[in-house]
């Protein structure tokens, strides 16, 4: 049986096109994949050609006392083994490089692919899953060609060239032995829908081992706080029990099935000895070689049987990795459809009743705001929690797409700006501040921002105040923050969020809850580096405290995703109402 037809047979057209599109993963490296094939070829020649040698082994030198061929036979021996080893060396590294490239090419996309994908998508998928199909999903695609060529070439070789061998010493006993094969067909073709099921659940719940570990790794100190030590044990519990039982399963269909398959195998080797015992009694001695020689081709055949039906697990395993590998990389990335280069912009902005909703909310977030932002001015936005502050300043840099409305940029909608040069004319510096495990320099000069001299890089952490705790560290600016800077105080964290913004030096500035971990005293300093930042730059402010935003030249109160107030600090105390009324609550908390 082909591997096309094990694939068509077992798993159906849908299958068939998630493998003929993985294999264009393999010829990129086809030159390999060639020395695989004939070393493969000539391992399967060298097995026949041993089962063959038993023919004149016992005939000649044993039955018929052939002094002669006693050298011939041993050198025979000596060769095949020597190129059994050659062939199997090279198919087994043939194959491990060309799995390791096929590994490497899908994880680089499928990375590729996180990077492109917009904010939607992460809003809706789990973190654990995503990166086990990085990790995990992809190391069983490897495992299912490598697995799958070698058996589906080597061992389907091997079997032919058995075959060949009881052919040519037994037509009759190769007739009956062939009664089996039907039986075994069948029985591939029923495991591998089994075996399909149980993968994929494997996988979900890899991911969700994954997802929980991912937690209390990031979440340790929560964890540690408030106890959650039992709770946490019981959810890996679960997802882990879940685990073992369909490893279990497909383990126990796996293992179901070779032993049916031996069994199976083995009522034709009984009845293969059941006929030849009766040939052997009216034939000469020279039927013992050619017997012998018969039934070292038919248990030969034994181990690649079994693993060309155990194959199926492993590649029910692969077609459902590389299924969920294809989904990623089959989703809409960012929609750039902006044609328009953008160079520094001005710094106007209007919003003209945009409104937008995310996909799994039963209502719009915000619902036609209408505001405009000159260039310099310093705009703030307040409200209560959930009134859509974070969610309006995400549309500018387009990390959404509004649904209704116009979002302008110097009186151009920001669908026709190219995407990277949007985002180059907007910094951004947010309460949830995001550091990689480099160095703070690296965390400052981020992504684009490589380009800056290292003055700058100097100038950008003075301002921010960075070189004021940067001096106590002894590797100075070249100090390894740790994962998400956790090395770091949260003061700490945001003075290096700051400094990257001001290296960027952007013509507009989104500020969300920027001083929001400093204490008082880094407060006051940061304050005074953003106030310098601010000027000649259009700042949309996102504040909780709102004697942060009193200087703003408008206050934009908003509720429920609208606008309930707008104005001055002034004006909108003597009004009395939204605005107010937070003010006079947090001064009465202070």
């Amino acid at each position: 049986m082909s591997s096309s037809d094990q694939i068509s047979q077992a798993t159906g057209p849908d299958a068939k096109a998630i493998y003929r599109r993985l294999w264009t993963y393999v010829t990129p490296n086809f030159g390999i994949f060639v020395i695989a094939l004939v070393a493969m070829v000539v391992t399967a020649l060298t097995e026949a050609a041993l089962v063959q040698l038993l023919e004149p082994l016992l005939n000649r030198l044993f039955v018929q006392k052939d002094e002669d061929i006693r050298l011939w036979l041993a050198g025979a021996f000596v060769a095949a083994f020597i190129l059994r080893g050659l062939s199997g060396f090279a198919t087994e590294f043939s194959l491990g490089w060309i799995g390791r490239g096929v590994i490497s090419s899908l994880r680089r996309q499928v990375f590729q692919r996180f990077l492109e994908l917009p904010m939607r998508f992460f809003d809706k998928e789990d973190m654990g899953p995503l990166m086990s199909r990085l990790t995990y999903n992809v190391e069983m695609v490897a495992e299912s060609v490598t697995s799958v060529v070698t058996i589906a070439v080597r061992d389907v070789l091997t079997v032919i060239a058995a075959i060949a061998v009881m052919l040519y010493n037994s037509v009759t006993l190769t007739l009956y032995v062939a009664i089996v094969f039907p039986f075994i067909a069948a029985l591939v073709r029923l495991l591998g829908i089994a075996f399909r099921r149980y993968s994929s659940r494997i996988q979900d719940t890899i991911g969700e081992v994954t997802q929980v570990t991912e937690e209390i790794l990031h979440g340790n100190r929560e964890v540690k706080a408030f106890g959650g030590y039992e709770y946490e044990k019981e959810r890996l519990v679960g997802v882990d029990e879940r685990n073992r039982l369909q490893n279990l399963k497909l383990i126990r269909t796996k293992s179901l099935g070779v032993a049916v398959t031996q069994v199976v195998f083995g009522f034709g080797i009984a009845l293969v000895i059941y006929i030849a015992g009766g040939e052997a009694l009216d034939s000469d001695g020279s039927y013992v070689g050619r017997f012998m020689a018969f039934f070292g081709a038919m248990m030969l055949m034994l181990q690649p049987v079994r693993r060309i039906t155990n194959v199926n697990a492993t590649l029910q395993r692969g077609i459902a990795a590389a299924d969920s590998l294809f989904r990623v990389m089959d989703e809409q990335v960012e929609v750039d459809t902006g044609e328009r280069e953008l160079g520094r912009s001005k710094g106007d902005v209007e919003f003209r009743d945009v409104t937008f909703g995310y996909d799994n909310a039963d209502d719009t977030v915000v619902r036609n705001i209408s505001f405009t932002a000159s260039q310099g001015q310093t705009i703030a936005l307040v409200g209560h929690s959930g009134s859509g502050k974070s969610t309006l300043v995400s549309l500018l840099p387009r990390f959404y797409d509004i649904d209704d409305g116009e979002l302008l940029l110097d009186g151009v909608p920001v669908q026709e700006y190219t995407l990277d040069s949007l985002r180059r004319n907007i910094a951004v510096v947010s309460q949830d501040v995001v550091l990689f495990n480099d160095t703070i320099a690296n965390n400052i000069a981020y992504g684009q921002l490589k380009e800056h001299s290292r003055s700058e890089l100097l100038q950008a952490a003075e301002a921010a105040y960075v070189l004021e705790f940067v001096s106590e560290l002894p590797d100075g600016l070249e100090t390894r923050v740790g994962d998400r800077g956790a090395l770091l105080s949260g003061g700490q964290r945001q003075r290096i969020a700051i400094a990257r913004a001001l290296l960027k030096d952007a013509p507009v500035l989104i500020l969300d809850e920027a001083t929001s971990s400093l204490d008082t005293k880094s407060e006051r300093i940061i304050q005074d580096a953003l106030t310098k930042l601010m000027k000649g730059r259009t700042t949309l402010v996102i504040a909780h405290r709102l004697s942060t935003v009193e200087s703003a030249d408008k206050i934009i109160v908003l509720d429920q995703g609208r606008i309930v107030e707008s104005g001055t600090h002034a004006e909108l105390i003597s009004q009395n109402g939204h605005y107010a009324a937070l003010h006079r609550m947090q001064f009465e908390e202070s």
